[in-house]
């Protein structure tokens, strides 16, 4: 029987041999089969490395901080009230971070539709997790709500903001990657 001879191919797994030093497949007719046998189920959680957390936070923080600045200068040059502008920079940053990632899908040949999918996927928790920390920071530093754009108290305050969220979300990033999900679902599109 094949799946038997497969087993006997495959008895170094009951003897205690790690997978990762098992390479060869090229004696394998279907892998499908391999995977079946032996339990994999063919998604390997991503590497969470902090250098990747702290690229994929980076990333976030990106459109995130593109999207906070705009939404901030917006409701403060118009004079809005702090919660309307502070809705609007919360709006603007998820908009933002999630056309990044589907810029970057998009550009690996990924139709529009599956590009949508993983970049929501990929950026919901971190954008969440960013913004509340951003927000918080502000909301909690004395007279940052009532900064106005041509005070120094404006900019310091979203500047630091923005770094207690990169610090903060970071952890949660690797957190997420190591267990292939967020950026090690974005990363896949990029080899």
């Amino acid at each position: 029987m094949k799946h038997d001879t497969q087993h006997e191919q495959h008895s170094h797994h009951e003897q205690g041999e790690q997978h990762g030093q098992h390479t060869d497949h090229s004696q394998h007719i279907d892998h499908g089969e391999h995977a079946a046998h032996s339990g994999h189920t063919g998604r390997h959680p991503g590497k969470a490395g902090w250098a990747m957390a702290a690229q994929a936070t980076l990333h976030c923080l990106t459109g995130c901080a593109i999207g906070e600045i705009l939404g901030m200068a917006i409701g403060t040059a118009l004079g809005w009230g702090n919660m309307e502008t502070m809705a609007l920079a919360i709006a603007l940053a998820f908009f933002f971070g999630y056309t990044l990632t589907l810029r970057s899908i998009r550009k690996a040949g990924v139709d529009f539709r599956t590009a949508l999918r993983v970049a929501l996927a990929a950026d919901t928790l971190s954008i969440a997790v960013m913004e509340l920390i951003d927000n918080g920071v502000i909301a909690l530093w004395p007279g940052a709500m009532d900064a106005t754009l041509s005070d120094t108290l404006f900019w310091g305050a979203l500047a630091l903001s923005l770094a207690v969220a990169f610090v903060v979300t970071t952890p949660v990033n690797k957190w997420m990657i190591g267990r292939g999900k967020g950026h090690a679902v974005v990363h896949q599109y990029h080899h």
